[in-house]
């Protein structure tokens, strides 16, 4: 006191005031029943706060509380109809892979952006990539876009950067090969299988998966294909370059903090006919009698486990599958569900 307010120290008072004024009970009686007549008998059927003070100013009431303040009385008189929404903290990156989750191991996705034409040109897909913990990203765009060409990109691409863990792709026919002939084991999962990579594979039809892969498609696609005029794929390319140069060099700290790559094989050779061993990650939905689809057979998983997500581990090695439950809700709790015998049915031409 006797102070001037410039001179007085107001960083050690409250931010609130010591005593607060309550609406009275009779003015929330009166809001709680104007409210009720008009959601019986308003015309417009509303009777949120803003029709409640609107309400009370036309029948002349005196001292009609704030439209804040009404929403105050309906809370706290639990007049409001929905309920309020529990929101829950999302699971952490890659929480559907427990060693990724705890950023132990990288995990690498890939996606294919399609359907770009150069004016006067040739139609161009694009392949992207993007690594979770590291944020590495690459894109290399090309007029055809297909298997063979994305396993050849694979390994120029980790002999530069090294291996990770894990590789993610979605159902493409190129990723994950075609889906109507049982026990399909696409060239690019036999990539990955003789490089010690583990190959998953998202749900389909899913959200959030691919979220930081479609992320940089975005990104990409706005800063690189529209921001500038192609005259053509080889300039789109040198463009693309620039950009995936500049990414790079920005995520230079987070790449020093993820998690370690390996060094790619020096005298490595990608034999397409070599016996498979390993392990592939199928994440999958079950159906209504707690099945899942899984390389063209329909299989087993829990009956009280029905229209939800499941991880599918398919050791070629051991010759078994396991299934996991996945809950977002609870990320941690990945108990196993089941476990059947699985052989793989050689195809012609393959072991």
């Amino acid at each position: 006191m006797g102070h001037r307010l410039d001179r007085v120290e107001w960083e050690n008072r409250p931010p609130i005031p010591h005593a607060t004024r309550r609406t009275v009970a009779e003015m929330e009686d009166l809001v709680l029943t104007v409210r009720r007549d008009l959601k019986e008998h308003s015309p417009l059927g509303e009777y949120g706060a803003v029709a409640l003070r609107r309400a009370l100013l036309l029948h002349g009431v005196g001292g009609v509380p704030s439209v804040p303040t009404i929403n105050r009385i309906l809370r706290r008189r639990g007049a409001f109809d929905a309920q309020r929404r529990v929101r829950r903290p999302p699971p952490p990156r890659g929480w559907y892979l427990p060693d990724v989750a705890q950023s132990r191991r990288e995990l690498e996705s890939f996606d294919i952006v399609e359907g770009l034409v150069i004016q006067g040109g040739p139609q161009v897909d694009v392949l992207t990539s993007i690594a979770l913990h590291g944020g590495l990203v690459g894109a290399w765009p090309t007029d055809g876009l297909t298997a063979r060409l994305i396993t050849e990109i694979l390994v120029t691409h980790w002999q530069e950067v090294g291996l990770p863990a894990y590789a993610q792709f979605d159902n493409d026919t190129r990723f994950h090969g075609p889906h109507h002939y049982p026990d399909v084991i696409s060239s690019v999962m036999r990539l990955c299988l003789s490089l010690e990579v583990i190959p998953v594979f998202v749900p389909p039809r899913e959200m959030g998966f691919q979220a930081a892969i479609e992320s940089f498609n975005g990104r990409w696609q706005a800063k690189v294909w529209t921001r500038f005029h192609h005259a053509s794929l080889a300039a789109l390319q040198a463009r693309s370059a620039l950009y995936v140069a500049a990414s790079r060099a920005r995520a230079a700290s987070p790449l020093e903090s993820a998690p370690a790559r390996r060094p790619f094989p020096p005298h490595w050779r990608f034999d397409l006919l070599a016996p498979l061993h390993g392990q592939l990650i199928f994440l999958r939905r079950t159906s209504e009698g707690g099945s899942v689809s899984l390389l063209g057979r329909p299989l087993p998983v829990a009956r009280l486990w029905p229209q939800r997500l499941v991880r599918c581990e398919v050791d070629l090695t051991a010759e078994r599958i396991r299934f996991y439950a996945l809950r977002r809700r609870d990320p941690a709790g990945q108990p196993l569900l089941n476990e059947v015998p699985y052989r793989l049915t050689p195809r012609r031409g393959h072991p």
